[in-house]
């Protein structure tokens, strides 16, 4: 049934602008009478064919920049959108694409374990935050650091 509305939708969309360009094209060139079924026509067909190409596009599966498997090394990630090297993927794929980790996992058919940090840039950081004492109550943490 979906398809059924879009396919209506394609065709008044596909209407209303082979209408468009043969109107325009009318108001600024000379045409016989018996002339504008042909140009409706070639219109038409034009316009048909290049949503034809569109559509088969909007088919295939979207290629990553990188292989999937060579885009998590232990000091950054590569992004499957655009191949950018970064330590932190997260906040890249929400500025840039308005994406979640979610949506890009779904998109490129990743795990839920797929990474969204450099590994190296992970334990680094929890290296870090072992040291400083968090996740430890507050009696821990003061000898700890201390």
């Amino acid at each position: 049934m979906a398809d059924e509305t879009s396919g209506k939708t394609f065709s008044a969309d596909l209407l209303r602008m082979t209408a468009d360009v043969v109107s325009a094209y009318v108001s600024k060139n000379p045409l016989s009478a018996s002339d504008l079924p042909n140009v409706i026509s070639a219109v038409h067909s034009a316009l048909a064919s290049l949503s034809g190409a569109d559509s088969r596009a909007e088919r295939e599966p979207p290629r990553p920049a990188v292989p999937i498997r060579k885009s998590v090394t232990p000091d950054y990630i590569i992004c499957l959108e655009d191949g950018k090297k970064l330590k932190m993927l997260k906040r890249h794929l929400r500025t840039v694409y308005n994406m979640s980790p979610e949506e890009y996992r779904a998109k490129w058919g990743l795990g839920p374990d797929y990474p969204m940090v450099a590994p190296n840039y992970a334990k680094r950081r929890s290296e870090f935050a072992k040291r400083i004492g968090l996740g430890q109550s507050p009696r821990r943490r003061k000898r700890a650091t201390g």
